[in-house]
């Protein structure tokens, strides 16, 4: 029997103009009828995920940051911090990079340094809370979680290749124009094992819905793992099940199966 449904946000629960459909408040309703629980697993920010989920936000968990930070009922029950000196040697790479973007990603809220408009329009979509400041490496007030690249030129062929020799972070690429780094005990997988473990829930009770490679470890929590039609390779190889696609509501497809 299934207890626990977690789902990746962009390129699987969301559709690409980043919509949800108004039908999962009623097939929410009935999992929780059935005691499954529901997770919100990406690597958005959390002030972001919960404005989305506003209506359930007390009902459900977030993990947010790509696993550096999870919430319950409002309250912090897992994150890892970043050193500073981590922090000043990927913005220094990153700043090095000459198509990249830097954006640190703290409990508070995310901040960034370059106010081009193209790149401020993508940061608008995933972080609800965001500023603006002079410098990233001045002193910012604040317990910074993860550092995200944005390159509008791709990430994978352009940012990756740059920092995939760097062992002291975890590394992944988000999406097509994100790649995120973050604590070497910090992913979705890590998150959802520290999850599983509190609430008695095992892999076997597990579904997991994901598109992009940091959804990789999170993946392999469960024995219900979908890829969905539109994910990248790497994740259909390592899923179980395919699900449609995220335009063709592939999530709430499974999701009544099992209500």
């Amino acid at each position: 029997m299934i207890k626990l449904v977690v789902t990746d946000m962009d390129g699987t629960f969301l559709n690409d103009k980043k919509e949800f459909s108004n039908e999962f408040w009623e097939i929410h309703s009935e999992m929780e009828k059935k005691g499954i629980k529901f997770v919100v697993a990406s690597g958005r920010q959390y002030q972001n995920l919960r404005k989305n989920f506003d209506k359930i936000k007390n009902k459900i968990v977030f993990i947010a940051e790509n696993g550096s930070y999870v919430v319950e009922k409002e309250k912090e029950i897992y994150s890892r911090i970043l050193s500073k000196e981590i922090i000043k040697k990927y913005v220094e790479i990153g700043r090095k990079i000459p198509t990249t973007n830097v954006v640190l990603c703290g409990k508070k809220s995310a901040y960034i340094e370059s106010t081009e408009i193209e790149f401020v329009t993508e940061v608008e979509k995933y972080y609800e809370e965001r500023k603006v400041v002079s410098n990233l490496l001045d002193f910012i007030d604040d317990e910074i979680i993860k550092i995200t690249y944005c390159d509008l030129s791709g990430t994978e062929r352009n940012v990756y290749p740059h920092i995939e020799n760097e062992k002291d972070c975890q590394i992944v690429v988000s999406g097509e124009i994100w790649l995120d780094i973050s604590h070497l005990e910090s992913n979705k997988g890590i998150a959802l094992e520290a999850l599983q473990k509190e609430l008695g829930i095992d892999y076997e009770e597990t579904m997991i819905f994901g598109d992009y490679l940091n959804d990789l470890e999170m993946l392999k929590k469960g024995k219900y793992s979908f890829a969905m039609e539109n994910a990248h390779e790497e994740i259909k190889k390592i899923s179980n099940f395919i699900a449609k696609s995220n335009n063709e509501n592939g999530v709430l497809e499974e999701l009544k199966k099992i209500i």
